[in-house]
Protein backbone atom coordinates (compact mmCIF):
# COMPACT_ATOMS: atom_id res chain seq x y z
CA UNK A 1 0.00 0.00 0.00
CA UNK A 2 1.34 3.40 -0.96
CA UNK A 3 1.47 6.16 1.64
CA UNK A 4 0.16 9.52 0.40
CA UNK A 5 0.33 13.09 1.60
CA UNK A 6 -2.01 15.85 0.44
CA UNK A 7 -1.43 19.58 0.15
CA UNK A 8 -2.74 22.61 -1.69
CA UNK A 9 -1.21 23.37 -5.07
CA UNK A 10 1.12 26.34 -5.27
CA UNK A 11 0.26 29.38 -7.41
CA UNK A 12 2.85 28.21 -9.94
CA UNK A 13 1.24 24.76 -10.12
CA UNK A 14 -2.24 26.26 -10.55
CA UNK A 15 -0.96 28.49 -13.38
CA UNK A 16 0.37 25.33 -15.06
CA UNK A 17 -2.67 23.22 -14.13
CA UNK A 18 -3.68 22.01 -17.58
CA UNK A 19 -0.20 20.67 -18.24
CA UNK A 20 0.03 18.87 -14.91
CA UNK A 21 -3.39 17.17 -14.75
CA UNK A 22 -2.99 15.28 -18.08
CA UNK A 23 0.33 13.96 -16.74
CA UNK A 24 -1.50 12.12 -13.93
CA UNK A 25 -1.45 8.29 -13.95
CA UNK A 26 -4.77 8.01 -15.81
CA UNK A 27 -4.21 11.03 -18.01
CA UNK A 28 -6.50 13.37 -16.10
CA UNK A 29 -10.10 14.20 -16.87
CA UNK A 30 -11.76 17.16 -18.54
CA UNK A 31 -13.77 17.79 -15.35
CA UNK A 32 -10.49 18.30 -13.50
CA UNK A 33 -9.49 21.14 -15.83
CA UNK A 34 -8.94 24.82 -15.11
CA UNK A 35 -11.75 25.76 -17.49
CA UNK A 36 -14.24 23.59 -15.60
CA UNK A 37 -13.06 24.86 -12.21
CA UNK A 38 -13.83 28.40 -13.34
CA UNK A 39 -17.33 27.37 -14.48
CA UNK A 40 -18.15 25.78 -11.12
CA UNK A 41 -16.88 28.86 -9.26
CA UNK A 42 -19.85 30.76 -10.70
CA UNK A 43 -22.36 28.12 -9.59
CA UNK A 44 -21.95 27.80 -5.85
CA UNK A 45 -18.74 25.75 -5.70
CA UNK A 46 -15.29 26.82 -4.54
CA UNK A 47 -12.39 25.24 -6.47
CA UNK A 48 -9.65 23.75 -4.28
CA UNK A 49 -6.51 22.61 -6.13
CA UNK A 50 -4.97 19.60 -4.39
CA UNK A 51 -1.72 17.70 -4.91
CA UNK A 52 -1.29 14.09 -3.77
CA UNK A 53 2.25 12.78 -3.40
CA UNK A 54 3.70 9.34 -2.71
CA UNK A 55 7.09 7.77 -3.33
CA UNK A 56 6.08 6.68 -6.85
CA UNK A 57 4.10 9.55 -8.34
CA UNK A 58 2.37 12.90 -7.92
CA UNK A 59 -1.29 13.49 -8.84
CA UNK A 60 -2.95 16.88 -9.39
CA UNK A 61 -6.66 16.94 -8.62
CA UNK A 62 -9.49 19.45 -8.56
CA UNK A 63 -11.72 19.44 -5.49
CA UNK A 64 -14.90 21.49 -5.58
CA UNK A 65 -16.17 22.64 -2.21
CA UNK A 66 -19.77 23.33 -1.23
CA UNK A 67 -20.37 25.08 2.08
CA UNK A 68 -23.52 23.85 3.79
CA UNK A 69 -25.10 26.00 6.53
CA UNK A 70 -24.57 24.55 10.04
CA UNK A 71 -22.83 21.42 8.74
CA UNK A 72 -19.62 22.81 7.25
CA UNK A 73 -18.13 21.81 3.91
CA UNK A 74 -18.58 18.95 1.47
CA UNK A 75 -15.52 18.27 -0.69
CA UNK A 76 -16.13 16.60 -4.05
CA UNK A 77 -13.17 15.17 -5.99
CA UNK A 78 -15.02 15.33 -9.27
CA UNK A 79 -13.80 12.45 -11.48
CA UNK A 80 -10.96 11.93 -9.04
CA UNK A 81 -8.67 11.21 -7.43
CA UNK A 82 -6.55 10.23 -10.41
CA UNK A 83 -4.85 7.13 -9.06
CA UNK A 84 -2.48 4.56 -10.54
CA UNK A 85 -4.37 1.70 -8.86
CA UNK A 86 -7.69 1.11 -7.13
CA UNK A 87 -6.02 0.59 -3.74
CA UNK A 88 -4.55 4.10 -3.95
CA UNK A 89 -8.00 5.73 -3.94
CA UNK A 90 -8.82 5.16 -0.23
CA UNK A 91 -5.26 6.10 0.74
CA UNK A 92 -5.51 9.38 -1.17
CA UNK A 93 -8.92 10.12 0.33
CA UNK A 94 -7.61 9.51 3.84
CA UNK A 95 -4.63 11.78 3.14
CA UNK A 96 -6.98 14.54 2.07
CA UNK A 97 -9.13 13.97 5.13
CA UNK A 98 -6.06 14.38 7.35
CA UNK A 99 -5.11 17.56 5.52
CA UNK A 100 -8.61 19.00 5.96
CA UNK A 101 -8.58 18.26 9.67
CA UNK A 102 -5.04 19.49 10.30
CA UNK A 103 -5.69 22.73 8.42
CA UNK A 104 -8.82 23.44 10.50
CA UNK A 105 -11.36 23.10 7.69
CA UNK A 106 -14.85 21.95 8.75
CA UNK A 107 -15.19 19.25 6.11
CA UNK A 108 -17.74 16.62 7.11
CA UNK A 109 -17.31 14.32 4.08
CA UNK A 110 -15.23 13.75 0.97
CA UNK A 111 -16.92 12.52 -2.19
CA UNK A 112 -14.60 10.59 -4.52
CA UNK A 113 -15.38 9.55 -8.09
CA UNK A 114 -12.30 7.88 -9.60
CA UNK A 115 -12.00 6.66 -13.16
CA UNK A 116 -11.36 3.16 -11.85
CA UNK A 117 -13.24 0.40 -13.68
CA UNK A 118 -15.99 -1.06 -11.51
CA UNK A 119 -16.01 -4.62 -10.26
CA UNK A 120 -16.83 -6.61 -7.16
CA UNK A 121 -13.16 -6.60 -6.15
CA UNK A 122 -13.08 -2.80 -6.34
CA UNK A 123 -16.34 -2.43 -4.40
CA UNK A 124 -15.06 -4.82 -1.73
CA UNK A 125 -11.77 -2.91 -1.49
CA UNK A 126 -13.54 0.44 -1.10
CA UNK A 127 -16.06 -0.84 1.45
CA UNK A 128 -13.35 -2.46 3.58
CA UNK A 129 -11.40 0.81 3.48
CA UNK A 130 -14.39 2.64 4.98
CA UNK A 131 -15.81 4.27 1.86
CA UNK A 132 -19.60 4.49 1.58
CA UNK A 133 -21.25 3.91 -1.83
CA UNK A 134 -23.62 6.68 -2.88
CA UNK A 135 -25.50 7.53 -6.06
CA UNK A 136 -23.52 8.34 -9.19
CA UNK A 137 -23.50 11.90 -10.49
CA UNK A 138 -21.72 12.05 -13.84
CA UNK A 139 -23.26 10.80 -17.09
CA UNK A 140 -20.06 9.01 -18.08
CA UNK A 141 -19.78 6.82 -15.00
CA UNK A 142 -20.97 4.32 -17.61
CA UNK A 143 -19.78 5.18 -21.08
CA UNK A 144 -18.58 4.04 -24.50
CA UNK A 145 -14.86 4.57 -25.07
CA UNK A 146 -13.30 4.37 -28.52
CA UNK A 147 -9.61 3.57 -28.96
CA UNK A 148 -8.25 6.19 -31.37
CA UNK A 149 -4.62 5.01 -31.45
CA UNK A 150 -4.95 3.10 -34.77
CA UNK A 151 -4.84 4.97 -38.06
CA UNK A 152 -8.10 6.50 -39.27
CA UNK A 153 -8.87 3.74 -41.78
CA UNK A 154 -8.45 1.09 -39.08
CA UNK A 155 -10.67 3.02 -36.65
CA UNK A 156 -13.38 3.06 -39.32
CA UNK A 157 -13.02 -0.72 -39.70
CA UNK A 158 -13.20 -1.17 -35.92
CA UNK A 159 -16.58 0.52 -35.44
CA UNK A 160 -19.79 -1.41 -36.10
CA UNK A 161 -20.97 -1.99 -39.66
CA UNK A 162 -24.06 0.12 -38.89
CA UNK A 163 -21.98 3.15 -37.89
CA UNK A 164 -19.48 2.59 -40.70
CA UNK A 165 -22.23 2.40 -43.32
CA UNK A 166 -23.91 5.50 -41.89
CA UNK A 167 -20.66 7.48 -42.08
CA UNK A 168 -19.92 6.34 -45.62
CA UNK A 169 -23.45 7.01 -46.85
CA UNK A 170 -23.48 10.51 -45.34
CA UNK A 171 -20.13 11.25 -47.03
CA UNK A 172 -21.34 9.79 -50.33
CA UNK A 173 -24.51 11.89 -50.21
CA UNK A 174 -22.41 14.98 -49.38
CA UNK A 175 -24.01 15.68 -46.02
CA UNK A 176 -23.11 19.18 -44.88
CA UNK A 177 -21.08 18.55 -41.72
CA UNK A 178 -18.47 21.02 -40.52
CA UNK A 179 -16.75 22.65 -37.59
CA UNK A 180 -18.26 26.03 -36.70
CA UNK A 181 -17.02 28.99 -34.71
CA UNK A 182 -18.11 29.59 -31.09
CA UNK A 183 -20.31 32.58 -31.91
CA UNK A 184 -23.33 33.63 -29.88
CA UNK A 185 -25.56 32.53 -32.76
CA UNK A 186 -23.99 29.06 -32.90
CA UNK A 187 -24.10 28.61 -29.13
CA UNK A 188 -27.80 29.47 -29.09
CA UNK A 189 -28.37 27.08 -31.99
CA UNK A 190 -26.54 24.36 -30.06
CA UNK A 191 -28.67 24.94 -26.97
CA UNK A 192 -31.83 24.74 -29.08
CA UNK A 193 -30.71 21.42 -30.56
CA UNK A 194 -30.03 20.09 -27.06
CA UNK A 195 -33.56 21.03 -26.01
CA UNK A 196 -34.93 18.56 -28.56
CA UNK A 197 -33.06 15.77 -26.74
CA UNK A 198 -34.49 16.94 -23.43
CA UNK A 199 -37.97 16.70 -24.94
CA UNK A 200 -37.30 13.03 -25.66
CA UNK A 201 -35.60 12.10 -22.38
CA UNK A 202 -35.82 12.54 -18.62
CA UNK A 203 -32.84 14.91 -18.59
CA UNK A 204 -32.93 18.34 -16.95
CA UNK A 205 -30.93 20.88 -18.88
CA UNK A 206 -28.94 23.56 -17.16
CA UNK A 207 -29.48 27.19 -18.11
CA UNK A 208 -28.14 28.65 -21.34
CA UNK A 209 -25.87 30.89 -19.28
CA UNK A 210 -24.21 27.84 -17.71
CA UNK A 211 -23.53 26.22 -21.08
CA UNK A 212 -22.41 29.50 -22.62
CA UNK A 213 -19.77 29.92 -19.91
CA UNK A 214 -18.74 26.26 -20.21
CA UNK A 215 -18.39 26.39 -24.00
CA UNK A 216 -16.69 29.79 -23.96
CA UNK A 217 -14.13 28.66 -21.37
CA UNK A 218 -13.13 25.54 -23.26
CA UNK A 219 -13.02 27.18 -26.67
CA UNK A 220 -10.96 30.07 -25.26
CA UNK A 221 -8.53 27.50 -23.81
CA UNK A 222 -8.18 25.95 -27.27
CA UNK A 223 -9.72 22.70 -26.01
CA UNK A 224 -13.37 22.85 -27.16
CA UNK A 225 -15.02 22.76 -30.59
CA UNK A 226 -18.49 22.84 -32.12
CA UNK A 227 -19.50 20.60 -35.02
CA UNK A 228 -22.83 20.96 -36.84
CA UNK A 229 -24.69 19.12 -39.55
CA UNK A 230 -26.87 21.40 -41.66
CA UNK A 231 -30.14 20.65 -43.40
CA UNK A 232 -31.86 23.24 -45.59
CA UNK A 233 -29.32 25.76 -44.35
CA UNK A 234 -30.18 25.27 -40.68
CA UNK A 235 -28.28 23.34 -37.97
CA UNK A 236 -29.87 19.91 -37.61
CA UNK A 237 -27.28 18.05 -35.47
CA UNK A 238 -24.81 19.59 -33.06
CA UNK A 239 -21.92 18.38 -30.93
CA UNK A 240 -19.54 20.11 -28.55
CA UNK A 241 -16.35 18.12 -28.13
CA UNK A 242 -13.24 18.63 -26.02
CA UNK A 243 -9.62 17.54 -26.32
CA UNK A 244 -7.91 17.41 -22.93
CA UNK A 245 -4.53 15.78 -22.81
CA UNK A 246 -4.75 12.59 -24.85
CA UNK A 247 -8.50 12.21 -24.31
CA UNK A 248 -11.35 13.43 -26.47
CA UNK A 249 -14.83 13.85 -25.02
CA UNK A 250 -18.22 14.23 -26.70
CA UNK A 251 -19.53 16.54 -24.01
CA UNK A 252 -22.83 17.93 -25.37
CA UNK A 253 -25.06 17.02 -28.26
CA UNK A 254 -28.47 17.59 -29.77
CA UNK A 255 -30.46 17.06 -32.93
CA UNK A 256 -33.74 17.83 -34.61
CA UNK A 257 -36.19 14.95 -34.89
CA UNK A 258 -37.39 13.64 -38.28
CA UNK A 259 -34.33 14.68 -40.27
CA UNK A 260 -33.97 13.79 -43.96
CA UNK A 261 -30.23 13.05 -44.13
CA UNK A 262 -29.31 9.51 -43.10
CA UNK A 263 -26.08 9.21 -41.13
CA UNK A 264 -25.69 12.91 -40.30
CA UNK A 265 -25.22 12.34 -36.56
CA UNK A 266 -22.68 9.58 -37.22
CA UNK A 267 -20.75 11.81 -39.59
CA UNK A 268 -20.70 14.63 -37.01
CA UNK A 269 -19.05 12.28 -34.52
CA UNK A 270 -16.71 10.82 -37.09
CA UNK A 271 -15.59 14.28 -38.24
CA UNK A 272 -15.09 15.45 -34.66
CA UNK A 273 -13.10 12.47 -33.40
CA UNK A 274 -10.87 12.19 -36.48
CA UNK A 275 -10.05 15.90 -36.38
CA UNK A 276 -9.28 15.73 -32.65
CA UNK A 277 -6.98 12.81 -33.42
CA UNK A 278 -5.27 14.71 -36.22
CA UNK A 279 -4.93 18.02 -34.37
CA UNK A 280 -4.35 16.90 -30.76
CA UNK A 281 -3.23 13.29 -31.02
CA UNK A 282 -6.04 11.97 -28.83
CA UNK A 283 -5.73 8.28 -27.98
CA UNK A 284 -9.25 7.76 -26.63
CA UNK A 285 -12.65 9.26 -27.40
CA UNK A 286 -15.31 9.24 -24.67
CA UNK A 287 -18.90 9.30 -25.92
CA UNK A 288 -19.83 10.52 -22.45
CA UNK A 289 -22.69 8.47 -21.14
CA UNK A 290 -24.63 5.30 -21.83
CA UNK A 291 -26.87 3.09 -19.72
CA UNK A 292 -24.83 0.77 -17.48
CA UNK A 293 -23.63 -2.36 -19.25
CA UNK A 294 -26.27 -4.40 -17.40
CA UNK A 295 -29.04 -2.12 -18.75
CA UNK A 296 -27.98 -1.76 -22.38
CA UNK A 297 -30.81 -3.96 -23.69
CA UNK A 298 -33.44 -2.41 -21.44
CA UNK A 299 -35.67 -0.42 -23.80
CA UNK A 300 -37.29 1.32 -20.83
CA UNK A 301 -34.03 2.93 -19.75
CA UNK A 302 -34.27 6.72 -20.33
CA UNK A 303 -30.98 6.70 -22.26
CA UNK A 304 -31.61 3.55 -24.30
CA UNK A 305 -31.63 5.42 -27.63
CA UNK A 306 -28.47 7.35 -26.87
CA UNK A 307 -26.83 4.12 -25.79
CA UNK A 308 -27.65 2.45 -29.11
CA UNK A 309 -26.13 5.35 -31.02
CA UNK A 310 -22.95 5.58 -28.96
CA UNK A 311 -22.32 1.83 -28.83
CA UNK A 312 -22.50 1.72 -32.63
CA UNK A 313 -19.00 3.24 -32.41
CA UNK A 314 -17.75 1.18 -29.48
CA UNK A 315 -19.65 -1.96 -28.50
CA UNK A 316 -18.12 -2.27 -25.05
CA UNK A 317 -19.57 -0.15 -22.24
CA UNK A 318 -17.13 0.73 -19.48
CA UNK A 319 -18.65 1.01 -16.00
CA UNK A 320 -16.57 3.08 -13.60
CA UNK A 321 -16.72 2.76 -9.82
CA UNK A 322 -18.85 5.89 -9.45
CA UNK A 323 -19.31 7.98 -6.30
CA UNK A 324 -18.14 6.98 -2.83
CA UNK A 325 -18.05 9.02 0.37
CA UNK A 326 -15.36 9.12 3.03
CA UNK A 327 -17.07 10.20 6.25
CA UNK A 328 -15.02 12.64 8.33
CA UNK A 329 -17.68 13.63 10.87
CA UNK A 330 -20.26 10.86 11.43
CA UNK A 331 -22.90 13.05 13.08
CA UNK A 332 -22.85 15.82 10.50
CA UNK A 333 -22.68 13.27 7.69
CA UNK A 334 -25.71 11.43 9.07
CA UNK A 335 -27.67 14.68 9.13
CA UNK A 336 -26.56 15.43 5.57
CA UNK A 337 -27.37 11.93 4.37
CA UNK A 338 -30.80 11.65 5.98
CA UNK A 339 -32.24 15.09 5.25
CA UNK A 340 -29.60 17.75 4.55
CA UNK A 341 -28.69 16.76 1.01
CA UNK A 342 -32.28 16.30 -0.14
CA UNK A 343 -33.43 19.62 1.27
CA UNK A 344 -30.35 21.48 0.02
CA UNK A 345 -30.82 20.15 -3.52
CA UNK A 346 -34.50 21.09 -3.53
CA UNK A 347 -33.81 24.61 -2.28
CA UNK A 348 -30.98 25.09 -4.78
CA UNK A 349 -33.21 24.01 -7.67
CA UNK A 350 -36.02 26.35 -6.62
CA UNK A 351 -33.66 29.29 -6.31
CA UNK A 352 -31.47 28.75 -9.34
CA UNK A 353 -33.27 26.21 -11.57
CA UNK A 354 -29.96 24.40 -11.81
CA UNK A 355 -28.89 20.95 -10.62
CA UNK A 356 -27.08 21.13 -7.27
CA UNK A 357 -24.09 19.14 -8.51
Amino acid sequence: MRDFSARLATPEEIADWDNRVPANPNGGNVLQSAAYAEVKSHHGWNPVYVVFTCADYTSYNLVIEKKVPLLGSLWYLIKGPDAAAAEDVPAMARALGRFAKESGRRVFALKVEPDIVDGEDVRKLFREAGLVKTFNLQPNDSTALLDTTPDTEQILKNISSRARNAVRRAIREEADVRRVEPTEENMRAMYKLMSHIEDRSSARMRSYEYYRRFWSNFTAAGQGRFYFAFEDGEPSVGAFVIAYGKKGTYKDGGSKPRRKQYGDSHLVQWTALTELKEDFGIEEYDFCGTPPSSELKNKEHPHHGLGLFKTSFSKTVTDFAGCWDLVLDPLRYRIWNTIGERVTRQIYWRRHHQPFY
